[in-house]
């Protein structure tokens, strides 16, 4: 189920001065959440984090990024304050079994709820690893208007043929979670429903976390890194403006 690329390359989080950023964390639909952008904005967009949590700083940095694009940004704590430690001793099967995907797909109801309450009428969501399973339950009951998943894990091909709105799938050419036999899996899937919107794509030289684990140092993974974000974000533009 779970495997140790979820959990290499792990965020500096001390690059970001304890998370960061030009938001600010505040309680919505009764978790922690990190909020960046225009409050009085229709169009919202909620990144759901990977095992390391919302307050990774280079997902701190993507959510100011959607932000400046006019959107209103969420980053919810759907780890309940106890995100996958780097190097912990614990293995990810035992951290898992509370901390399931699934948990996050009902938590992340009372937060679009709060954004509906606060006049929000268009929602987008991005999901990273284990985010992109929360986000593809999202799309499969239509509770958001589009969808991205980035590097998935745990999503199946029985997933995505269940899915009912727009949806981008982002994967790496290096990957063991979601190989690019099983995108081009996800891809036939969409091909096969027509009248769902979907962009599938695979970013070559790069592995899983690439989008917001990558090497500063590493000039293909921050190219790479920042096209998929413009991918990402164009893809909200179409959909939710």
């Amino acid at each position: 189920m779970s495997g140790p690329e979820c959990c290499e390359n792990p965020p500096n989080y001390l690059s970001g001065g304890g998370g960061g950023g030009a938001g600010h964390v505040q309680q919505l639909g009764g978790f922690n959440c990190y909020l960046s952008g225009p409050v009085d904005s229709t169009q919202a967009v909620i990144l759901v984090s990977d095992v390391f949590g919302y307050e990774a700083p280079k997902l701190r940095k993507l959510a100011d990024k959607v932000a400046e694009a006019g959107f209103y940004v969420v980053v919810p704590d759907f780890l309940r304050g106890d995100p996958r430690i780097p190097n912990d001793e614990k293995p990810l099967e035992v951290w898992i079994i509370d901390h399931g995907p699934d948990q996050g797909f009902e938590d992340a109801k009372p937060v679009i709820e709060a954004l509906k309450s606060n006049g929000v009428t268009k929602m987008g969501a991005a999901g990273f690893c284990w985010g992109a399973k929360v986000v593809v339950e999202l799309a499969k009951y239509a509770y958001i208007q589009a969808a991205v998943l980035l590097h998935p894990s745990f999503v199946a091909v029985d997933d995505i043929h269940a899915v009912k709105v727009p949806i981008s799938i982002l994967g790496a050419e290096i990957d063991r979670r979601s190989p690019p036999e099983l995108v081009k899996q996800f891809e036939m899937a969409l091909n096969a429903k027509p009248e769902v919107d979907a962009f599938v794509k695979i970013f070559p030289g790069v592995t899983h976390g690439w989008s917001v684990r990558y090497d500063d140092e590493d000039e293909l993974a921050v190219k790479s890194a920042e096209e998929s974000h413009q991918d990402m974000l164009g893809w909200f533009e179409k959909h939710l403006k």
